[in-house]
């Protein structure tokens, strides 16, 4: 019996910076762990005013010394997202309100969660967005990211990361 994919869509503002790098560095993280068939990964924005653009060249570019590609290119949430995928996890509460806005019904509500969920190590209560800030504010949101996205592996995949 083939297994159920794991069909999770992270969601900022512009989908430039925090949504796609959450999203290279899940994809990097599920596929060094050999788990990447058990997994449907994509980002998009609450606004659609950056769509068809690359990330933030700032943010590809901490990403990349990282070890991470951000080749994502932004797109707007729709309502068809919330009937596709399981799991979309927002980077604050603003996210929050207004994908749960778009969201078409209660059920697809259910499917909302934020990012500070599944953190480990920081006590941050969201993901700051870094488009006005320094290089310091793309490293933080790189070191929150990687710390909740461990959270979220472990969630979906308990047996596989901790045993």
């Amino acid at each position: 019996m083939k297994e159920k994919k794991h069909k999770v869509l992270f969601v900022c503002l512009g989908n430039i910076c925090r949504s796609p790098a959450a999203e290279g560095i899940f994809r990097h993280k599920v596929e060094s762990r050999g788990l990447a068939d058990r997994f449907e990964i994509d980002s998009a924005g609450t606004y659609g005013g950056h769509a068809g653009e690359l990330p933030d060249a700032r943010m590809r570019a901490a990403a990349s010394h990282r070890g991470y590609t951000l080749t994502h290119r932004s797109r707007k949430l729709t309502d068809d997202d919330f009937l596709h995928f399981d799991m979309v996890v927002v980077m604050d509460d603003s996210n929050y309100e207004r994908s749960s806005r778009i969201a078409p019904d209660r059920e697809s509500q259910n499917k909302l969660y934020r990012m500070t969920d599944f953190r480990r190590k920081y006590v941050w209560d969201h993901i700051p967005d870094p488009y006005y800030e320094g290089a310091e504010g793309f490293e933080l949101v790189l070191d929150l990211l990687e710390d909740c996205l461990e959270g979220l592996l472990e969630h979906l995949c308990p047996t596989e990361i901790q045993g």
